[in-house]
């Protein structure tokens, strides 16, 4: 079986380095899948790119199409013609795509106009905020899917709300969250090799012994010789285009973690689209109590992460790991997909308010309980179980018809879970 994978942006590496993992495993066996792995180059700075493919171990690229930054109709334009040129040279049974970007729609697009299968990791996830381009991403994917692999049992109702369920046409199942497995697997080896709080200068009851390596140059915000005076930290990563893009929400969330770095150290990693939007409104003069720092491996991240104290995010990705790593989170965004960490009450949503943010963060020790009982994003197989399911219904469905309506009947449940999220 020929499989072409599409990834684009750091957390879909993260998926695909798992999925690529069980698929090695079982093409040991009887069960001979042929990967071919198609970077669109959506993300292509070292630090958000490459270091991320040496970490996890995945092969290189077959094809890197090189697109770049741009606006989202032009970058979706140009990977949707790239993608299908690959596609009609290497004709595969099949596309996998991941998560939410414009790689995942794009991916999903031209592999649907070409009738090939479509298989979504992670679908059925539902913010109900439609200015989130994210949302939109994962609406119109889900809609051209034949294979919907769903994180939660929640993503299976959101989906069949909206008509999608399993069928002849579709495969509809809650396989557990890729990304879990990856946790699960790399974290221990974050442990061992990460050396991030050392660099840092952060001392926490693990990190003591940790120093930089002496005779190398400090990268960006970090320090060789003086560490922080205390035991702990918070860690904040910021970069999504509803926040970064408004310079009103950049400026009152900077200003909140200002404030609360007055009395304990804030560590915030600048994604690229972040510190080229604080260059253009102005924002590095003024937070010295912020230390920002270059972005990190996805072992560094492990590890700060791990170790903080809490966690400010609008991240939908290290909601997750927060919940898995036993932190609390708190959420820069007024609603999120993962709304089964807020019900648990590890997460909590605190907006772009700086006054609302700082007091949510000042109940941090409160928050430091975890939701014990069923394992809500599965048991750490997810990616043996998508594999399984590929290779059992190759060829056996019927390319599902596309649905040329996909926006009836859900604008109300959109309103109703944005007021479940509310209260929660």
């Amino acid at each position: 079986m020929k499989i072409i994978t599409i990834v684009g942006a750091r957390p879909q590496f993260i998926k695909a380095a798992a999925v690529n993992r069980a698929i090695q495993t079982f093409s040991k066996r009887k069960d001979r899948i042929q990967e071919i792995l198609v970077h669109t180059g959506q993300h292509y700075d070292y630090l958000m790119d490459k270091v991320f493919f040496e970490e996890l171990k995945l092969p290189k690229p077959d094809y890197h199409l090189g697109v770049g930054s741009g606006s989202h109709a032009k970058q979706t334009g140009i990977m949707l013609e790239r993608i299908e040129m690959v596609l009609k040279k290497e004709k595969p049974e099949m596309v996998i795509v991941y998560g939410d970007t414009n790689s995942t729609l794009a991916g999903a697009l031209a592999a649907a106009k070409l009738n090939i299968p479509v298989a979504h990791v992670e679908a059925g996830l539902r913010s109900y905020n439609r200015n989130m381009p994210e949302e939109i991403n994962r609406l119109l994917t889900d809609h051209l899917s034949a294979f919907l692999f769903c994180p939660t049992d929640q993503a299976v109702r959101n989906l069949l709300k909206e008509g999608i369920k399993e069928e002849r046409t579709r495969i509809v199942k809650n396989v557990g969250d890729v990304m879990y497995d990856s946790i699960l697997y790399y974290s221990k080896v974050a442990e061992e090799k990460s050396t991030i709080l050392g660099e840092l200068g952060l001392i926490t009851p693990n990190s003591c012994t940790e120093r930089f390596p002496s005779g190398a140059e400090a990268p960006l915000g970090r320090s060789q010789t003086v560490p922080y005076p205390t035991p702990n930290y918070y860690l904040a990563t910021l970069h999504r285009a509803e926040n970064t893009d408004n310079p009103k929400k950049l400026k009152s969330i900077l200003r909140a973690l200002n404030e609360i770095g007055k009395n304990t150290p804030i560590i915030l990693p600048l994604h690229p689209r972040t510190k080229k939007m604080m260059k253009v409104y102005h924002l590095f003069s003024g937070f010295k109590n912020i230390k920002f720092i270059e972005p990190v491996s996805y072992l560094d991240m492990l590890k700060l992460e791990k170790n903080a104290k809490a966690i400010l995010t609008d991240s939908g990705g290290i909601q997750k790991e927060a919940y898995w790593l036993k932190v609390p989170c708190f959420t820069l965004r007024e609603e999120t997909e993962w709304v089964e960490t807020v019900k648990s009450g590890w997460n909590v949503l605190v907006g772009t308010r700086m006054k609302r943010i700082v007091k949510e963060v000042s109940h941090t020790e409160a928050r430091r309980r975890y939701q014990k009982g069923g394992k809500i994003f599965g048991d750490g197989k997810a990616s043996q179980k998508i594999v399984r399911i590929l290779i059992r219904h190759s060829g056996s469905l019927e390319i599902a018809p596309r649905n040329p309506v996909l926006w009836t009947g859900i604008k109300d449940v959109s309103a109703e879970s944005r007021k479940k999220q509310t209260r929660c």
